[in-house]
Formats: C-alpha cells, structure tokens, sequence
C-alpha cells in the first residue's frame, strides 16, 4: 500500500514538474524533486527551474489562522511529544470521515487544555533562540549553555510580566560569555530587534539569580579577545594583531587604567598603532567604525596606551 502510494505521488510530481518545465529529458532515469526553491533531478543533478510559491491567504481571526497554518511541527522536544493538528485530512492527504474529523477535533481541544504555561513559553522561546544562534553564527555548545539558562529562567518564573525576548537574548550573551566566544552585546541586541537596555536588565537578573546555582562563572569581555576579532574584520596580518597584543600587554604592566572603560576602544587603539607600526596602515575611520566607536574614543584610548608604554619602557 504505502508502495503505491508513493509511486502515485511520485508519478504526480513528475506530472506536474513536465507540465511546468515543458518535459524537459535530462537523463534515463528522471526523479524530481523541489529542494530549496528549485526542482531538481536527484540522479543526474539538473535544475528544471524554480519552485514559486504562491501567496498565501490572509488570516484575520482565530478560526482563520487555525485552519490556514502549515508550519506548526507535529512532534516537539519537550511537552506533548505528538501535536494532535485539527485538520480534515489524514497523513496521506485523504480526507477524514464526519466521525473520525469530530474525534480528532475533540482530542486536539482536549491536548491544548492539558498543556502548561512553561510549555508554551518553551514552544515561542525555542524558536526564537535558534532564530538567533543562526544570525549569529553560535556553535552548538553555547546554544545549549543558552538553551539551559532560560530553561532555569522559565522554571522560575521569572519571565511574568517581562519581555521573553529579552531573556532569551540575555540567555544567548550570558552563554557567550560563558565560553567565552568573541560576539558582542550589540551584536545580539541587532539580532534579536531587542533594545540593549532590555538585554542588559534581564542579564543582570540571570547573573545574580540563575548562574550561581548553575555552577557557571559569567566573564565579561575582555580587550584580548577582541583584538584578533577586529584584526580578521578589518583584514589585518597575523604579526600585525600580534604587535596589538604585545602592546596592550606592554601598556598594561605599565599601569594602564582599564577600570569602567570600555574594551573595545582598548582593541581598536592597540590595533590602529600597529597597522601603523607595521605599514598595514588602517585610517581612524575605518578601525572606529569595525569597533564601533566614535574616532574621538579611539584617539583617547591611544593616548592611553602610549601614556602605559612611556611608564613601562621608565621601569
């Protein structure tokens, strides 16, 4: 039975797809299928052309939107394994029965009653995060890290009456700082269309309340981690971000003052000095702008670090 019916939906796909391509012949054996927007022979590889698709319909009520989803999962992480769709047709696309449509409508009412309100904060925070480890690029590690802090969060309830977005953005940065992996605040502020003041007020909350029962040790950034960050994205050699290292260290021994000042500047001034040093030359405009500092904070910070250097070559 399920032989058949795949070779019918086989046999439909290709149906259509030569309706659309006009039977287009690229190898012996043809097997199409639309992967990624396209409609691909997966024996020989050729691109019969684009899958468009078509616009959807608009929902404006609670009843519209129910019955015009198509994304929902059917099987989830966490809660109700097997989600119960209120549907009229079955796996194979046959349409149900008046009595079997009644019991499955009953029992998806009956499934969505049962399910708790940290279920359903799972289902819209889970989303979200992987929305954000993708934009950002985060390996699989924080991502867990990320995924049990909020999970602590949500336990606690400390998401009533505050923004969800905000502590899954914070979850993310606290495990980022966790391993300690060079992204920025603002980075995961743009990422999440969450304001960073936002972040920061449910990051605190995570800092005094989650991560000291966890056993994690939050690390803020430091000016050392990101100088190898800002010297791949401004182009940089190796021995010219090395020169930056060796400079800020230098300048640190010589009492260089860090204390409520922000990293970045310390980064971006060590590496504008030795592009300089090493005629990898980089304008102001162009380090403040990777760093994302105004060229004032980059010539005071330079100042600095030459102010260090003088103290450490006197010793």
């Amino acid at each position: 039975m399920s032989e058949n019916y795949k070779e019918r939906l086989r046999r439909k796909n290709l149906c259509e797809t030569d309706a659309d391509y006009g039977n287009i012949e690229c190898c012996d054996n043809p097997c199409i299928e639309r992967r990624d927007g396209n409609a691909v022979c997966i024996n020989c590889g050729m691109v019969y052309g684009k899958n468009i698709v078509k616009n959807e319909r608009r929902a404006y009520t609670a009843q519209e939107v129910e019955s015009r989803r198509q994304t929902e999962p059917r099987w989830r992480g966490f809660g109700p394994r097997t989600i119960l769709p209120n549907d009229n047709v079955d796996s194979k696309g046959n349409k149900l029965n008046v009595k079997d449509k009644t019991l499955f409508s009953r029992l998806s009412k009956i499934q969505q009653s049962l399910i708790s309100s940290i279920e359903r904060n799972f289902w819209e925070a889970k989303p979200k995060l992987k929305m954000l480890i993708s934009k950002l690029n985060i390996p699989e590690y924080i991502e867990e890290t990320a995924w049990r802090i909020y999970t602590e969060v949500a336990k606690r309830k400390l998401t009533m009456g505050r923004s969800i977005d905000g502590f899954i953005g914070a979850s993310l940065y606290a495990a980022i700082r966790i391993h300690e992996f060079p992204r920025l605040l603002e980075e995961v502020s743009d990422a999440s269309m969450t304001s960073r003041h936002t972040i920061i007020r449910s990051l605190g909350m995570i800092i005094k309340q989650i991560l000291p029962d966890l056993n994690l040790k939050y690390r803020p950034i430091t000016s050392e981690q990101l100088i190898f960050r800002f010297g791949n994205d401004l182009g940089l050699p190796l021995n010219t971000q090395k020169e930056a290292l060796n400079l800020l260290r230098n300048s640190s021994t010589g009492g260089l003052n860090r204390i409520g000042k922000d990293p970045k500047g310390f980064a971006a001034s060590v590496l504008y000095m030795a592009a300089k040093k090493t005629n990898a030359r980089k304008t102001q405009a162009e380090v403040s702008e990777v760093a994302g500092i105004t060229e004032v904070t980059l010539r005071s910070r330079v100042k600095d670090i030459k102010t260090g250097l003088k103290r450490a070559a006197n010793k």
